[in-house]
């Protein structure tokens, strides 16, 4: 829900001093006595009411734009000891297989990890979340990031083959680990999830490992139906994170249940609020009306 509220709500009270001031504050003048000045104040009468308009509007929108309109997009608490995670997904061509889900058996692997990944993204209300596909190479989808609802509407665009039909798993592991090396956070977490063994990778097994290690990147790797399990489980095992195996949904929902129960993070302490800032329109109409003022008053 959109809420409009001022930024600087206190900046209203220079509008007192500018209104006292137009009423108190003449300038002195000298007079010359004219018997029929009524008659010229008249002619001129309409002319000074429209620039006195001008005048107020012009200085109540520069107020206002000086206060900050703003309307609050989303507010979400963070914690100052939060978790990174990268969620990296294989979107090879072996994913669109069938059968996963004993529910629904036209309903291929990718579209159910899509829905549970979904689901797992928006448990994690207080973490950063990147997401990373591979297939012949890995490719960045979305980088770090609090705002939940934009991640899981980028994760429904992916789909199988968006990157090839091969399985670049270790050059998505260095993909996430350039999304993580810069973290300031107290954990980085990977999360991988693929179905085959790595057939396309530039980067060699052992260069991986020993980023993961240099960066202190804890990985959890999940193998559907694997026939790479001793590598998973030996990524698992050297980062001090944990392998599984999932062979229906129904396993892969328990997997991520079990991971959502591992990496907790602490109690909520940072508040993060969405601004969408509107300074510029009031700001925009108080320019030309200031301009016609300087117009209209030299006309007089």
């Amino acid at each position: 829900m959109y809420n409009l509220s001022f930024e600087y709500p206190y900046v209203f009270l220079i509008l007192i001093i500018f209104f006292l001031c137009f009423k108190y504050c003449k300038a002195k003048e000298s007079t010359i006595f004219m018997p029929h000045l009524f008659l010229l104040q008249k002619s001129t009468q309409k002319s000074s009411s429209f620039v006195e308009v001008l005048k107020y509007l012009a200085v109540i929108l520069a107020v206002t734009a000086l206060a900050s309109p703003i309307k609050i997009k989303n507010t979400q608490y963070i914690n100052s000891d939060g978790i990174d995670i990268v969620l990296s997904l294989d979107t090879s061509d072996s994913m669109q297989q069938k059968g996963f889900n004993k529910f629904n058996i036209n309903e291929n692997r990718f579209d159910v990890v899509k829905q549970l990944v979904g689901e797992f993204i928006t448990k994690r209300v207080n973490d950063n979340i990147a997401l990373v596909v591979f297939g012949n190479s890995s490719l960045v989808a979305s980088t770090l990031s609090f705002d939940k609802q934009a991640q899981k509407e980028i994760l429904n665009y992916l789909d199988i083959g968006i990157v090839g039909p091969r399985t670049a798993l270790f050059d998505s592991l260095v993909s996430s680990v350039k999304i993580l090396k810069n973290s300031t956070a107290k954990s980085k977490v990977i999360i991988v999830l693929t179905d085959g063994e790595d057939t396309s990778s530039k980067i060699p097994y052992q260069i991986t490992l020993k980023l993961l290690k240099k960066y202190n990147i804890k990985v959890y790797t999940i193998g559907i139906h694997s026939q790479n399990e001793y590598i998973l489980n030996e990524i698992a095992n050297q980062t001090n994170g944990k392998y599984f195996n999932a062979n229906s949904k129904e396993d892969l929902v328990q997997i991520y249940s079990q991971i959502d129960s591992l990496e907790k993070s602490k109690v909520k302490q940072n508040k993060v609020v969405l601004k969408e800032y509107y300074y510029f329109y009031p700001l925009f109409l108080s320019t030309i009306l200031l301009i016609l003022l300087i117009y209209f008053k030299n006309k007089e």
